[in-house]
């Protein structure tokens, strides 16, 4: 008997039933299956891309808004001015540029002498080299050559650093860390950036700020991410690690040498894509299902970042979900942000939910105790984040964060107790953050110098807990 009907049956998968004759699927589920391939792929674009399109979107924004071109400098210094970057540290000024290697060929950097730390990054946020303390130049300042990916390096490198870049646009960047604002300028009047060829007669760098001006470093929502991503990868070479995803682009109407103009079919993959890859992000980011996630285990503050090196390269694996966390919230990563030697680095620490595991609400008041004598050498602070933006919680005090820079209150036992909410409690305003109703948040607890007591974990933390 061969009737059609003999071999129908239904495959149920997580989109939907699919009917079937025999062991092939009926000819009109086709559709419906391709559909969820295209909205498959769109999705896992969507999360491989997001440290590229988080570059091009700042690049982008401080062109435009700023006023800067390649090369040129922009000095973020003000709650306000910093209030566009993912994740910013609000005690330390960011001095940041962006070059384009393919225009200006071997690029010069010169860094001063003194306590600074930075580095020099692809677009796809690997470090290309540290700068400062965490570099070769252990802070005693030098001449850094970015050499253009796929370019040899001048003949003569005598007294240089020489670092590959593997894309052509580079972030470059680095943080004062020097307490006394006069060394900070002092250091920064001396940096240059020109290229290589240029070195005998070299224009003086340009440094601009953003003036106060509304910018937004955060990777943007629905088909403006994509007109991001098609923008961006136009202007790199194709790492053969990604041909397989630009394959995948390519069946959603994004091609190198091709103009962005998807049809129907793609701008819906494309829109639903967008749509679930934030979501997956954000779990992805705030709900980590990595192993050993909690730098204490009877603590919810969790490593933020997972990137064991910064070429996010390991023996066998690239670390794509991992890459994906860190970029989602943050922007950077340089050989300092992972130190694991006591009074060098950095150390970072993440809480999204109070000690109830509930996610952190700006409508209620919360309490944080810092124990007494923290590991770090150089200072401390606690910042908060708005989860959707990743940038600071934009309150009406225009101030994220306290450190041990500031005059806090301190307990007798040298303890230090935070307060988070939207008004502050009475006699507590020098120790409070204000929050914002209607609006998730979530904290950073950084260790500028982490000493011993870090790293062996003898010193802890409390959790955030709700104030009721």
């Amino acid at each position: 008997m061969t009737g059609s009907s003999v071999f129908a049956r239904e495959e149920t998968l997580p989109f939907g039933k699919v009917p079937m004759e025999g062991n092939l699927p009926a000819r009109s589920a086709i559709p419906q299956l391709f559909n969820e391939l295209d909205f498959q792929q769109a999705t896992q674009a969507y999360l491989w891309a997001i440290p590229l399109v988080s570059y091009a979107q700042w690049q982008k924004e401080t062109y435009e808004k700023f006023g800067a071109k390649p090369n040129d400098l922009v000095i973020y210094t003000t709650w306000k001015d910093k209030l566009g970057i993912l994740t910013a540290n609000a005690t330390t000024p960011y001095i940041i540029g962006f070059a384009e290697l393919d225009k200006s060929g071997p690029l010069v950097l010169e860094l001063p002498a003194g306590a600074t730390a930075g580095g020099v990054g692809d677009f796809w946020q690997r470090s290309v080299v540290a700068l400062g303390q965490s570099g070769p130049d252990k802070g005693a300042g030098g001449k850094y050559l970015i050499v253009p990916p796929g370019s040899e390096p001048p003949a003569d490198t005598n007294g240089y650093y020489v670092a590959q870049a593997t894309t052509n646009n580079v972030l470059m960047g680095f943080r004062v860390l020097d307490p006394d604002p006069e060394k900070g300028k002092a250091i920064i009047s001396k940096v240059k950036v020109y290229p290589y060829n240029q070195r005998a007669n070299a224009a003086p760098v340009r440094i601009l700020t953003p003036g106060g001006k509304d910018w937004s470093g955060t990777q943007p929502d629905g088909m403006a991410y994509w007109q991001r991503l098609h923008e961006i990868i136009q202007r790199e070479p194709v790492d053969e690690r990604d041909r397989f995803y630009m394959a995948m682009l390519a069946s959603l109407g994004i091609e190198k040498g091709k103009p962005f103009n998807p049809d129907e079919r793609q701008r819906k993959a494309l829109e639903q894509g967008a749509t679930a890859g934030k979501l997956l992000a954000q779990s992805n980011t705030f709900a980590k299902r990595f192993s050993n996630v909690r730098h204490w285990p009877d603590r919810h503050w969790e490593y933020a970042l997972f990137i064991k090196d910064s070429s996010q390269r390991l023996e066998s694996v690239d670390q794509l979900w991992e890459r994906t966390s860190w970029f989602y919230e943050a922007v950077g990563n340089s050989k300092g942000m992972t130190s694991s030697t006591p009074g060098l680095g950095q150390a970072f620490l993440g809480a999204c939910t109070d000690k109830n595991d509930a996610w952190l609400d700006g409508s209620k008041n919360y309490r944080l105790r810092v124990a007494a004598n923290p590991p770090a050498k150089q200072f401390w602070s606690v910042t908060l984040y708005d989860t959707d933006t990743r940038r600071f919680v934009e309150n009406s005090k225009q101030k994220s964060d306290v450190s041990s820079r500031e005059n806090l209150q301190k307990n007798s036992d040298g303890s230090v107790d935070l307060y988070f909410g939207p008004t502050a409690p009475a006699g507590k305003e020098s120790n409070w953050v204000q929050t914002v109703p209607g609006k998730h948040w979530f904290a950073y607890l950084r260790l500028y110098a982490p000493t011993e007591t870090y790293f062996n974990k003898s010193w802890k933390m409390d959790d955030i807990e709700a104030l009721h």
